[in-house]
């Protein structure tokens, strides 16, 4: 009696035999693409949270079967699901975030470099890999500091682990001299204050920022009082309103207290690829950190992260030693050693989309994206500005526009903002300026024309009901 051979394991997506495997396979993903986006219909799922997790749970069911239901079967049920499910930021009503469609040729980038699966910890794990990424880091950080000799740049999982590991090195910088004080204006970014806690310094102290930018006399005066090693955070792209801090009178004043300055550009860096916006951003490269994310105004998929230094020698307490992965004898011989170049072990070859995005477009690619988008949020703010029923916070810096219904209340808004979300109409955020509550649009989407976004106007006007209508008499 023949005993029958054993079947195949699953194929891998490496090797010489790989692409043939991925081929198939990607054909079902990009159907179920299609078909999950057509059920969705919408910028997300509507019926609101319960709704949408009853439904994947139906797709996913049973998660861990005793017999697998097969590539093409797993895939087609789990990746409509999501796609069914999803919050997508290629849709021009889905604006809540910042949070960006990301380019085909980013996507495209990304699933070789998942085939490939290189390690950023070891040179033999990723040999074209490591130089890919340090090309690419020393090239946009030669576009961030222009001036400077040897700048240089780390790739991270966005602004929160960039903004850390700026601290990391100012507290390196001066762990002989006192605890760091960090500085931050009160539009900052959450992740700075959280960093100073995980890394053990005193609490920030948090200057003013009463038109939603760091307010330089407050900063001087904050600096006059203190008395220890002391770094600044400055915001280029503030998270609820986009606005741009004075750089170079923060820098100025960084100077004259002999205080180091950290640019958290995670939002607004990428303006720096537009002559025609760049401008917004003079004085980022006095910077001695900055931190940009290319998965916000840079249309990558996450993560795509950036801390950027205008000297590498900054980056030298970052150093470390594992002998099965930079033996000295190795590094001695000339095998790049890449465990200083992050806190992390195993880390993905997340330069491949971006160097294949700015090979793909070049300046001019990427200079058209950034002006498109940000053109769309002041035509977002025109439209706002000129219709009667609705109230603009401010003219954009970038491209986040808030606005509310006039004489709206605040839980007026936030009921609004709900509604919206519950019947898939509009993904809109909500963000407190000027002692209001107010919507949040944030435009990251180069393909958003003008009728896109009166739709999404007439959506926000027709799901407002005021919550008491005897406050909204006389409007």
């Amino acid at each position: 009696m023949s005993v029958p051979p054993p079947a195949a394991p699953a194929p891998l997506a490496g090797g010489p035999a790989g692409p043939a495997a991925l081929r198939p396979l990607l054909d079902t993903v990009l159907t179920a693409l299609t078909t999950g986006a057509r059920d969705r219909s919408g910028p997300l799922p509507a019926g609101g949270p319960a709704h949408t997790a009853a439904q994947l749970h139906r797709a996913a069911h049973p998660l861990l079967p005793a017999t697998g239901s097969g590539p093409h079967e797993a895939l087609r049920a789990l990746v409509h699901a999501l796609a069914a499910g999803a919050a997508d930021p290629a849709h021009p009503h889905c604006t809540a975030h910042l949070h960006c469609p990301p380019l085909a040729v980013a996507a495209a980038a990304d699933l070789a470099a998942s085939a490939l699966n290189p390690s950023m910890d070891s040179w033999d794990q990723a040999p074209a890999a490591s130089a890919l990424e340090d090309a690419l880091t020393r090239t946009l950080a030669a576009e961030i500091f222009p001036d400077a000799a040897h700048p240089d740049a780390l790739i991270t999982t966005g602004g929160t682990e960039s903004n850390q590991l700026a601290l990391l090195l100012a507290r390196e910088k001066h762990a002989h001299h006192g605890p760091l004080q960090l500085v931050v204006g009160a539009n900052a970014h959450h992740s700075l204050t959280r960093a100073a806690w995980l890394l053990g310094l005193p609490e920030p102290v948090v200057v003013p920022a009463p038109s939603g930018t760091l307010d330089p006399a407050a900063l001087d005066q904050a600096l006059t009082q203190l008395h220890r090693p002391t770094l600044v955070a400055a915001t280029a792209g503030t998270t609820d309103t986009g606005q741009i801090d004075p750089l170079p009178d923060i820098a100025d004043l960084c100077r004259h207290h002999r205080a180091g300055l950290h640019v958290d550009a995670a939002y607004g860096g990428p303006l720096l690829f537009s002559p025609t916006h760049r401008h917004l951003l003079t004085g980022l490269d006095r910077a001695d950190t900055l931190t940009l994310d290319l998965h916000k105004l840079g249309w990558q998929p996450v993560a795509a992260g950036i801390l950027a230094v205008p000297d590498t020698t900054a980056l030298a307490p970052l150093a470390h030693q594992a002998d099965y992965l930079n033996a000295d004898d190795d590094t001695d011989a000339g095998l790049p050693d890449l465990l200083g170049r992050s806190l992390r072990t195993t880390r993905r070859p997340d330069a491949l989309k971006i160097a294949v995005t700015l090979k793909a477009l070049g300046r001019d690619g990427l200079a058209d994206l950034v002006d498109r988008t940000l053109a769309a949020a002041r035509h977002l703010a025109d439209l706002i500005e000129k219709h009667p029923g609705l109230e603009l916070h401010d003219r954009p810096t970038l491209t986040t526009v808030l606005f509310r219904p006039t004489r709206a209340t605040d839980d007026d808004i936030a009921h609004l903002r709900r509604r919206l979300l519950q019947q898939g109409r509009a993904v809109l955020g909500r963000t407190r300026a000027a002692g209001r509550l107010w919507l949040k649009a944030t435009l990251l989407n180069p393909h958003t024309t003008p009728d896109d976004l009166e739709n999404l106007l007439d959506h926000v006007l027709s799901h407002y009901t005021p919550a008491h209508p005897e406050r909204h008499t006389h409007r």
